[in-house]
């Protein structure tokens, strides 16, 4: 019965404060429904006021913003005309190169007007340099003999008789050996002659001793002419023979090579102390101061080609142009090349024209007029585009042109350059290398 009691106590007290909870719950809930419909109202009524202010603020701020708007873009359009205006400006500057006269004298600018000219059409020919034959010597000894002393060696310049070397020769003794005889001979043959003219005369001696006197000096002379010719055809002179009479007896058999012209060693086969011959060369000379040049002329070229004829030799390698004279032309085409030899003399003061040196030669076949022509020099190439320097009064400025026929030398415009205008026809290469370094730095300064 206590224990039943005690189970009602207890869920009697879990009911009551079951509902004591549920009724604070309650009461919380209804408190925030009424707060949150009373606070609607009230934000409305607050709003409500500045809500036409706002508008009003809204619609002047909107005008004031219109206007800064306006302000702004004509400002930027302005700043954008000057913008263009200073680009352009700029534009027309960079189109425009300014140098002075220092900087066109270092440059080396030459200018000249365009004009109509005359556009050769030519022909070429393959060459090479040979040496003048008609100014080349084969150096001999004439006579046998031992080589004692070489005086010059390949390279060597020489003058017109020098000695180049010495060679002792048994011949040379011989041939000076009978002159001198001779000499001496004439000498006791014209004093007999005289004794027995004299003593004819005076009756003293018969006529035959005056005529057999007379008959020795002849044969004696003659022995004299014969061995002075022979020592005169070994090279020796006159002067030379007028001092073997006196000359010492140890150098009768010294024979001096001596240089036929003025010119240079071109080969060298002498040895000291080798035996030479008489037909062994021992030195080559040639004056090289002018050179021949052997042209092979085309069989379809032959009638282009005749002798009096002017061409333009050409060997590149820094070595400049030069102008000569056909001389020859051969009346023969070769079997093998199927070309005629035509052959050019060719100044070489300077030395350049090397012998061997391969060439190309160039002929004027034919003149045609064309209305405007200039050098190749003035031509140069920009983007992919032939154009010219023009000179303007404020500098130079660059122009393309259409580039017609051309030859070595020049070319025919076409069109771009006027006839009368001022161009540049020497230093366009360093003109055109000075704008694209300007360009570059130009460039690099805008951080491109």
């Amino acid at each position: 019965m206590k224990t039943k009691n005690i189970t009602i106590l207890f869920l009697t007290s879990i009911t009551v404060l079951f509902i004591v909870v549920a009724s604070i719950r309650y009461f919380r809930l209804a408190d925030n429904d009424e707060h949150i419909q009373d606070k609607p109202q009230q934000e409305e009524h607050v709003h409500y006021e500045p809500e036409v202010h706002d508008d009003h603020l809204h619609d002047e701020n909107e005008i004031h913003d219109e206007h800064d708007h306006d302000e702004l873009i004509h400002d930027e359009h302005e700043d954008g005309d000057d913008c263009d205006d200073d680009e352009h400006e700029e534009h027309i500057d960079e189109d425009i190169i300014h140098l002075t006269d220092a900087e066109m004298k270092g440059l080396g600018i030459e200018i000249a007007t365009a004009s109509p000219g005359k556009l050769q059409i030519q022909l070429s020919f393959p060459g090479e340099i040979r040496i003048n034959a008609d100014k080349m010597a084969n150096v001999v000894p004439r006579m046998q003999g031992v080589v004692r002393e070489v005086k010059k060696n390949l390279g060597d310049t020489v003058r017109s008789g020098e000695v180049m070397a010495i060679i002792e020769s048994r011949e040379l003794a011989d041939a000076r050996a009978s002159f001198h005889a001779a000499l001496e001979r004439v000498a006791l043959a014209e004093a007999n002659y005289k004794r027995e003219e004299r003593l004819w005369k005076k009756k003293i001696t018969a006529e035959q001793e005056y005529l057999d006197a007379k008959k020795a000096i002849a044969e004696a002379r003659i022995e004299l002419t014969s061995a002075e010719q022979k020592l005169l055809a070994l090279g020796f002179s006159t002067k030379y023979l007028k001092d073997i009479p006196h000359d010492p007896n140890e150098i009768l058999t010294k024979y001096e090579i001596i240089a036929p012209f003025d010119g240079r060693v071109i080969k060298k086969d002498i040895t000291l102390g080798e035996v030479l011959r008489e037909d062994n060369v021992a030195f080559i000379v040639a004056d090289l101061s002018t050179v021949w040049v052997d042209l092979s002329i085309y069989q379809k070229d032959l009638a282009y080609v005749r002798e009096g004829q002017r061409v333009l030799i050409s060997a590149g390698q820094g070595i400049p142009d030069a102008e000569g004279v056909i001389f020859y032309l051969g009346h023969i085409v070769s079997d093998e090349t199927r070309t005629a030899l035509a052959r050019v003399t060719l100044p070489n003061k300077e030395g350049q024209w090397r012998p061997g040196l391969f060439v190309t030669a160039r002929l004027v076949k034919e003149e045609t007029p064309v209305p405007l022509l200039i050098p190749k020099s003035a031509l140069q190439n920009l983007e992919g585009e032939a154009c010219v320097f023009v000179h303007h009064r404020e500098g130079f400025k660059t122009q393309n042109v259409r580039v017609g026929r051309t030859n070595k030398t020049h070319a025919e415009i076409v069109s771009g350059l006027k006839v009368g205008q001022s161009y540049v026809t020497k230093g366009a290469f360093e003109l055109k290398a000075k704008i694209v370094t300007s360009t570059l730095d130009s460039h690099a300064g805008h951080g491109h």
